[in-house]
């Protein structure tokens, strides 16, 4: 939802330009523990003929572990871009040339719960054929490894692809938060003409995040365990990204007087909204006083979940790297 603060009465015209990035310590959330993970998928490598890499389409541009490049080798390369109904594809064009000039040929964007005709066996299919299979060239079943950071839908598009291809339910652990699937799988049927099986992974993030703007936008979008970042520094980062590109429907659905740039006032009166409040005991001269306070963790928590589920309008995290014309 794309409204200007006018609508509201806010006085405010201007926008904070960039966000206090001091203090924060990336290394610190996004520890480089998953090298065994990456080990595994390279020793499976061998018996793979393409490999579809998924991620969130709110950040097409950023936060994909550079690691993959190393891993996909000679593999056709699939870019999966999931979750397209919670991103604002309105400049989806300059998307897809940024990342051809990248060298990234084959993209699709979907949403792997909802949609039921994800045109991607087709895709690999194609991309397979005009490949050079190796020792491979024999084998009449195709096997495609599926890889990502955690929590972009790898399991729900073997589940999407399952359900269209098979008519059958689920066979990958799906969930709302990073570190669901934990290990390289045994092979998974997702489809019989031609007879493709897939392999789910574990997700892998980069043993080092480029900067701590990139770590924010993976954050948002649920790759790493809130507490680890703050929940009111994730909160604080996304009323930025909201004000910036004008988007006030947080406004609205929280029936806020005004947008505002200060996350303090806005949690303040989404604690007061929903009623969130807490006892905090303070030391006076006279004895301890219990003061009822805004619950600012549970305000935060609200805002960011409020955000991901889409109620708060699609949104594209990477629009700051999209070119200006």
């Amino acid at each position: 939802m794309r409204l200007w603060p006018q609508a509201w009465g806010a006085v405010r015209t201007a926008w904070r330009e960039c966000f206090p990035l001091q203090g924060h310590d990336v290394a610190r959330w996004f520890p480089g523990h998953m090298a065994k993970g990456l080990k595994k998928m390279q020793s499976s490598l061998k018996l793979v003929d393409c490999v579809i890499e998924v991620h969130d389409a709110r950040i097409p541009l950023s936060g994909r572990n550079p690691l993959f490049h190393e891993l996909l080798g000679l593999k056709p390369h699939l870019l999966v871009l999931n979750k397209m109904d919670l991103a604002d594809l309105t400049e989806q064009q300059k998307i897809v040339h940024h990342l051809e000039g990248k060298g990234l040929k084959n993209v699709i964007f979907t949403n792997c719960v909802k949609d039921e005709n994800i045109k991607i066996v087709p895709k690999v299919t194609e991309l397979i054929s005009s490949s050079y299979r190796y020792h491979r060239a024999e084998n009449l079943e195709y096997c495609i490894m599926v890889v990502g950071v955690p929590n972009v839908g790898k399991s729900s598009l073997i589940n999407s692809l399952r359900r269209q291809h098979l008519r059958t339910g689920k066979a990958a652990r799906v969930g709302g938060e990073p570190g669901i699937t934990r290990a390289v799988t045994s092979r998974i049927q997702v489809c019989e003409r031609p007879l493709i099986f897939l392999l789910d992974t574990p997700g892998v993030l980069a043993p080092r995040i480029g900067s701590v703007e990139t770590g924010l936008k993976l954050a948002l979008c649920g790759t790493v365990l809130d507490h680890l970042v703050g929940e009111e520094t994730m909160a604080d980062y996304l009323l930025y990204t909201l004000n910036r590109h004008g988007l006030f429907g947080y406004v609205q659905h929280y029936g806020l007087a005004s947008a505002s740039d200060h996350i303090e006032w806005v949690l303040k009166n989404v604690a007061v909204k929903l009623r969130k409040t807490r006892k905090v005991k303070i030391l006076t001269g006279t004895g301890d006083v219990n003061v009822i306070q805004p619950d600012y963790a549970m305000a935060a928590r609200d805002f960011l979940r409020t955000f991901r589920s889409g109620l708060l309008g699609q949104v594209m995290l990477d629009r700051d790297l999209l070119p200006a014309c």
